[in-house]
């Protein structure tokens, strides 16, 4: 039984790699943890922008290592949120991605249905990798309104640190 759930999660791991390689062009490097500073540049613009289209949202700041840095849910944003944007910016920073790649995968069905298997993988839009000096230094992770506009709101805090 082990050797078939190793047999099923090496499988899994392979169409990951090869859907993700796929799909976009090698990634950026890992670098440094997103410092306290940074993120809260980040967190300053992705709340504005979700204020400015009056947007009830939760949004996560995570570290190129995937730990927490910041979290911030605004008034009136459903609870739930708060875990959906973590894990979102948890796949952002793991797979060095934005978290539409994997939520088009999915999309198309067929083979890409297995990432719906892959442990710490959240196919929903809303998450984008931190990049500073062409390395990925963290990730934003935000939930709470439509997946586009989760993902605009985690691209204005991104978009801060360029």
């Amino acid at each position: 039984m082990k050797t078939a759930k190793l047999s099923a999660l090496i499988l899994a791991i392979s169409v990951t790699v090869a859907a993700v390689a796929a799909h976009a062009q090698a990634p950026q490097p890992y670098g440094p943890p997103i410092s306290l500073d940074q993120a809260k540049k980040a967190m300053a613009a992705a709340e504005a922008e979700a204020r400015k289209n009056n947007w009830p949202v939760a949004i996560v700041i995570v570290d190129s290592g995937g730990n927490l840095v910041m979290m911030q849910r605004l008034d009136n944003t459903q609870f739930g949120s708060n875990e959906v944007a973590r894990q979102k910016a948890h796949t952002a920073v793991a797979f060095k991605r934005p978290s539409k790649v994997f939520q088009d995968l999915i999309a198309q069905g067929g083979g890409n249905l297995r990432l719906l298997k892959v442990d710490g993988l959240t196919p929903l839009e809303g998450a984008v990798p931190i990049i500073v000096n062409g390395q990925v230094v963290g990730a934003i992770g935000v939930s709470g309104v439509q997946s586009q506009q989760d993902a605009q709101v985690a691209q204005a805090g991104a978009d801060s640190l360029k």
